[in-house]
């Protein structure tokens, strides 16, 4: 599988980190943001240039191994399916990060990351999900990985760019590209 899809449910930190953490982990990766309204990559190049500008060629392709990431720029995934077509085919893993799990359907698998969190505010699903430990001591709901804690410095480091990939963390993403999505 060379695309997925990620989704999380009202919260932002973990909608802004984890399409990073999941692209980190396959190596050589484009994130493409497909939240408009959501927090904001930093970065020049956005997917609304892609979409207006129509691509090229270069913009198609990894330039170096690693995770690139594309802002949003304001266009909405209906307006840039060709684009990201385009890409999936261009790039080894596209990682999109998505506002809503229907934006996904017939783009990639969807993959839906949960924070841990204790009683009500634990979803309550029998669909595997990523899980992301907190402060809590608490157990997966459902089926899925379980990602360790997010440190303290690593977080932050990632919110400023800054990319570990010899983090626990990011090595727990890698078992996310060896499951069957739906």
């Amino acid at each position: 599988m060379s695309a997925l899809a990620v989704w999380t449910a009202s919260d932002g930190l973990l909608s802004a980190v984890a399409p990073v953490g999941l692209a980190a982990a396959a190596g050589t990766a484009l994130v493409v943001d497909l939240d408009s309204s959501g927090p904001s990559y930093p970065g020049r190049a956005s997917l609304a240039d892609l979409v207006s500008d129509g691509p090229r060629r270069a913009d198609l392709v990894p330039g170096h191994p690693g995770v690139a990431v594309l802002r949003n720029g304001g266009v909405e995934a209906a307006e840039a399916r060709e684009v990201i077509e385009a890409l999936v085919i261009g790039w080894p893993h596209l990682v999109m990060r998505v506002a809503d799990p229907a934006t996904a359907s017939d783009l990639a698998p969807l993959v839906p990351v949960w924070p841990l969190l204790p009683g009500i505010l634990s979803p309550r699903t029998k669909t595997q999900c990523v899980y992301q430990r907190t402060g809590f001591a608490v157990s997966p709901p459902g089926p899925g990985p379980v990602l360790p804690r997010l440190r303290p410095a690593f977080l932050a480091g990632l919110l400023n760019g800054t990319l570990g990939r010899s983090s626990r963390w990011v090595a727990a993403w890698r078992e996310v590209w060896k499951l069957p999505w739906h």
